[in-house]
Formats: structure tokens, sequence, C-alpha cells
């Protein structure tokens, strides 16, 4: 109520892209500040459920909804996700080198249709500055993934290498990693999920995080790749037995898309990927797509479109083993987290199961 009543109203006034970064350099001070983080927390916080927790990739998560990439794109405010509600987070997506991105204007709201427009262009510190970042945060409380990506300048056929140079100087400090090849923002980087790129890319990830594991004397860190929306069937099943093959830990599914169907608002008329609500069913439709190709062996973290408990849950029984949130974060606040939570628990009884890991694939049994 917080959140729509006074906060959303304020930040929808001025201009995305500056709320946006208002809110988190505001979560990120508000972190230092003595008293703040618990208030956060017994104002938003969301409470263990057994039924709700689940281990995956080795790490547990208390609840099954994450946060998407693209909000925290330098790891500013990774302490505040955890006192705000969420079971994980993701930051990034960052780059070996720090970048502007693309020219402003390049972020746009569609309130009539719950969504976003995004051509941000991976504008980030770079790898190093977010490396020195999370390194502070020593005692986190969810697990935190970080996306990341090539630069704007490297081409193609040197994607991989900047790959590699993004684990070398992260590997350390994050809990698991997303290969981000689907962001419709970066010239021809949609082109890396196809064909022998994705496999050297995936190659050469898979070979680095085993160096770097071989050298810390651990098992190796969770890798996942986040794929787009907009594929072909026959590109996703090439896609995805790619993935498979290449022995990653999981997929995302999905990135923001590129179409445009149904959409009321002027500012559909703006080039870059389009979140929210109008793409809830695609992502859907390719996490049920997934889990089938996999024969659901591979875990999945459903992400586009989620607002009720009820999208959140659909995920989840066409695949998902984890569900992440973004843009409906924008529109309804962190309010929104014990929502969802609330909400599974409701679904989990009527549906007659223990646990969430029980729901996970169902409509594929029924």
């Amino acid at each position: 109520m917080l959140y729509t009543k006074i906060a959303k109203p304020y930040f929808f006034r001025m201009d995305a892209e500056k709320a946006h970064h208002m809110v988190i350099d505001g979560l990120h001070s508000a972190s230092r500040l003595p008293g703040i983080p618990g208030m956060m927390r017994a104002m938003y916080g969301v409470p263990e459920a057994k039924e709700l927790a689940s281990n995956l990739f080795g790490l547990h998560f208390a609840h099954p909804v994450g946060l998407a990439a693209g909000l925290d794109k330098n790891a500013k405010a990774v302490d505040m996700f955890a006192n705000i509600g969420f079971g994980f987070a993701e930051v990034g997506t960052v780059t070996p080198k720090g970048q502007a991105g693309n020219d402003l204007p390049r972020l746009f709201r569609l309130p009539s249709d719950e969504a976003l427009i995004n051509r941000m262009g991976f504008n980030n510190d770079g790898a190093e500055a977010m490396a020195g970042r999370l390194a502070h945060y020593t005692n986190r409380r969810i697990p935190i993934a970080v996306n990341i990506g090539k630069n704007k300048t490297t081409p193609n056929e040197l994607a991989h290498e900047d790959y590699r140079a993004c684990l070398r100087q992260l590997y350390t400090y994050g809990d698991f990693f997303v290969v981000n090849i689907s962001s419709p923002n970066t010239p021809d980087l949609r082109a890396l999920q196809h064909g022998d790129e994705l496999k050297l890319l995936l190659a050469t990830v898979m070979e680095e995080t085993g160096a770097q594991a071989a050298k810390s004397g651990a098992a190796r860190k969770p890798v996942l790749v986040k794929i787009a929306p907009d594929m072909t069937d026959e590109q996703l099943a090439y896609t995805v037995e790619t993935i498979v093959a290449s022995g990653v830990n999981g997929i995302i599914a999905t990135n923001t898309t590129i179409g445009r169907e149904g959409l009321r608002h002027p500012n559909a008329k703006e080039a870059g990927g389009l979140s929210g609500k109008p793409v809830r069913d695609r992502s859907t439709a390719v996490v049920r797509d997934v889990y089938r190709l996999t024969g659901g062996r591979l875990p999945i973290i459903g992400s586009g479109g989620i607002f009720t408990a009820s999208d959140a849950y659909d995920k989840i029984r066409a695949g998902a083993s984890l569900v992440e949130i973004y843009t409906a974060l924008i529109y309804k606040g962190p309010e929104l987290l014990r929502e969802l939570t609330e909400g599974l628990k409701a679904l989990l009884r009527k549906d007659g199961f223990a646990s969430i890991t029980e729901a996970i694939g169902a409509d594929h049994r029924s």
C-alpha cells in the first residue's frame, strides 16, 4: 500500500531510468543506515515456510521467487533484496569492461499494458567494479547470481573470451552464474544462441568454471543459460540440445521479447526488449517446451510477466523450479513478495501438494 499509494505515483511522474537509478541508489544507501534493514524486513520480509523451500544447484532457496537481472546491474543493493523478501537475486548483466550502453532515452513504461520496453544495451561499471562491491557482501542471506555478457564492441567470434574474462573476475563472488545470450539490445548477441558459436561459448564457460573450481579446491559453481522467447520450435529444440550437451546446470526462460502483439500504449513503437504481462504466456510456453525437451532433467528458472501467484504457479507447474520477477516489482512494489509467496502456499494446499518441489512440472504428469 505504501508503494502503490505514495512511492509509485512519485516515481511514475519521473523519467523511467532516472526513477530506476533513484531506487537502486536509495536501497544502497538505506542498507548502510542503522535500523533501516531491520525495518524493511519487518515491513516486507517473507516469513520462512518449509513448503516453499527447496535445494537446487547445491544452494538453499527459502522460497522460489527471485529478482531477475537488469534492476541492479552493478550489484549496489544486494543486501537489501533479502530484506524486502526475495528468495534469491540476479545482478548484472555485467561485461568485462564498463560501458555506457545505448543512447538515452532507453527505458519506457507502458502502464496500460503493465509492461516495460528497454534498450539499455548492457550499461554497467564492468566486472572489476562489480567484484569490488560483491566482495563486501560476506554475510548473504540469499543466493546471488551474476549475469554475464559481452561488450558491445567485441565481435561474436571473440565473445567467448568476454564471458571467460567475467568469470575470472567474478567467480569468487557469485553463488551461481547466468550466461546472457538473449538480450535484444546488443547487436547480434542473440546469434550466439545457435550453432557453433553457442557450443564454443558454453565450452569456454564450462572450462573456465572448472579451472576456477580447481583453483579454489571446491565444487564447480552452477551455470545457467538465459534464452529468448522469440525462437522458432526448431531453433529452441536445437538450442536446448546444445545447452544440455554442454553440461551446464540449468536454463532461464525467458528474456524480454521483440514481439509487440496486442499492445495498446503509444510507447509500443519504441525499439527494445518488452517485459511484463504481455510476455507472460509466451515465457510460460517456453518453460513448458524446455521441460518437455529435457525430460525435466535440467532445472528451469521461469521469468517473464509474473504479476500474481497464479502466474508464478503456472510456470512452476509447467516445469520451473524457481521463478523471477522484475517488471511487476516496478508496478506493484515490494509488497508483491508476500502476496506471491502467500498465494503460492494457498495454491499448493488447493492442489494437495506438501511442497513446492512436488508441483514442479505437474502439468506434464496430469
